[in-house]
């Protein structure tokens, strides 16, 4: 998998796609990027951060970072969707999906 640079943290620690996760100094942070309009903690995050549009887990991110977290997820997974497991892994799961359909389990 691909390691995408997203930014540095005041602190030093370096924000990261890492497939698709997002992984703070090598910690998993999140899976999933939110957006600060619709976080329970908008205007606080507003206050300490103003240009911020995304919130990656605890770390806030600008429209520009968050644009490059969104591109590394993409990439990943067309990585991921190319591979022949995970053709195979769909399949399965469609013939699956298929069968319960018509009232097999």
């Amino acid at each position: 998998m691909a390691t995408t640079l997203v930014k540095t943290t005041q602190d030093g620690r370096k924000l990261e796609v890492i497939g698709l996760a997002i992984c703070l100094d090598g910690q998993l942070e999140a899976f999933e990027l939110v957006e600060v309009k619709m976080h329970p903690n908008k205007r606080a995050i507003w206050t300490v951060m103003p240009e911020a549009t995304h919130m990656a887990g605890r770390v806030a991110l600008t429209r520009e970072q968050a644009e490059i977290v969104t591109a590394a997820f993409r990439e990943a997974e067309a990585e991921i969707l190319a591979s022949p497991v995970a053709i195979n892994e769909r399949f399965r799961i469609a013939a699956m999906w298929k069968a319960r359909e018509q009232g097999i389990e």
